[in-house]
């Protein structure tokens, strides 16, 4: 019914040749019936390396068709050396683009991307890219038994954390007030908020604690990766610990999240769930479809949208008083991945039609991702 491994960005198909030359083509191809525009794709670094013959500190370039350089960045994963190349593309529906990747001085790109601990706001983790922002609470609010995600809405695409942080901090501008770039608005309290994820056993979601350590993992320019751990998680009597991958691409309104739990435990649901606060609201729930999308009014704020993606399938949408959420099946100790989003009627979104047509639009991109040929 569902797919059961969903990859993120490509599928990467390598024909290399035995004889290396001085540049390598990369053949996207969309066999999609959507445009993919500003889309970010991944081929292995280790194969471009190889096929270019680089050697230690040589760096690269990549070209479209009129020869103008590409935006790319090296991922490592947390790594010493990197792991992957992505890179932005533009490719119609059901078609392909060829791109040209060689050695070069490339040329200075803007980071759309970025994430931090934030230490002078109570340890919380705050990222974003050029169309939303986000945040988890962490260990200086321990306690609060919140894991939930907090949602800062934009309508800017430069990037803002540092500046709402410092002005807020610093008394001269609230970050709870819009001042033409965007503003925090939404509420998470004591539930999962935007997005999060908790184990749901017997009927209950059992909500941890706020993290209690981070590691970044990759920073911008084009896509910002990090690990939340979390300690405190108890279920049925039982403490499980969680671990907490986290991904956010440029130009894209949705988190990537792959969670895994250990403990006592063998068998539970994971819940990814938003927060309902009641008033003028609207949900969309879809099992096969494998998400749930959210609008709430905040008046003058406007309306804040938020969605949560499961691509590899739902086992069935509960609702309560204070959360909706979609469950699926999961083991302790294997990897559970999806998505988190949120957007804004102010900017891009200007009806809630408009924020469930992107939902669905991005869950089919997902589970038809970009193919990347690469040829010497």
């Amino acid at each position: 019914m569902f797919m059961k491994k969903i990859a993120w960005a490509t599928f990467v198909i390598l024909f290399l040749g035995a004889c290396k030359g001085k540049e390598l083509t990369l053949r996207v191809q969309n066999q999609s019936s959507m445009d993919r525009i500003s889309e970010i794709v991944s081929v292995d670094w280790h194969a471009i390396a190889e096929g270019l013959t680089l050697a230690a500190g040589e760096t690269i370039i990549i070209q479209d068709a009129a020869a103008q350089q590409v935006v790319y960045q090296l991922v490592y994963d947390g790594k010493d050396t990197p792991q992957s190349l992505i890179f932005l593309v533009d490719v119609p529906a059901n078609s392909s683009v060829t791109y040209t990747v060689k050695k070069g001085i490339p040329n200075r790109f803007i980071s759309r991307t970025y994430g931090r601990y934030v230490p002078e706001r109570m340890d919380d983790f705050a990222w974003e890219n050029n169309r939303i922002a986000f945040r988890m609470y962490g260990p200086a609010l321990h306690g609060t038994n919140n894991n939930g995600v907090d949602v800062w809405v934009k309508r800017t695409d430069s990037l803002i954390i540092n500046k709402f942080y410092y002005d807020d901090l610093n008394n001269k501008k609230s970050y709870h007030e819009d001042h033409g770039e965007g503003l925090d608005c939404y509420d998470v309290g004591h539930t999962l908020g935007a997005g999060g994820v908790a184990p749901y056993r017997n009927g209950k979601l059992w909500m941890g604690e706020t993290y209690t350590s981070y590691k970044v993992l990759d920073n911008g320019p084009l896509r910002t990766t990090f690990v939340l751990n979390y300690d405190s998680i108890y279920v049925d009597g039982k403490n499980l610990r969680q671990t907490l991958t986290v991904s956010l691409d440029a130009n894209s309104q949705f988190t990537k999240a792959t969670v895994t739990c250990y403990g006592e435990l063998d068998t539970l649901s994971l819940a990814a769930g938003i927060a309902l606060h009641g008033g003028n609201e609207k949900l969309e729930t879809n099992v096969d479809a494998g998400l749930i999308a959210y609008a709430e009014d905040h008046r003058e704020a406007g309306w804040i949208y938020v969605s949560v993606l499961l691509p590899e399938g739902v086992s069935k949408i509960v609702q309560d008083d204070t959360h909706a959420l979609a469950l699926a099946a999961n083991r302790i100790g294997q990897p559970f991945t999806y998505y988190f989003g949120a957007g804004w009627s102010k900017w891009g979104f200007a009806t809630n039609e408009d924020w469930v047509s992107y939902t669905y639009e991005y869950m089919q991109k997902i589970r038809q991702p970009l193919t990347v040929t690469i040829n010497h």
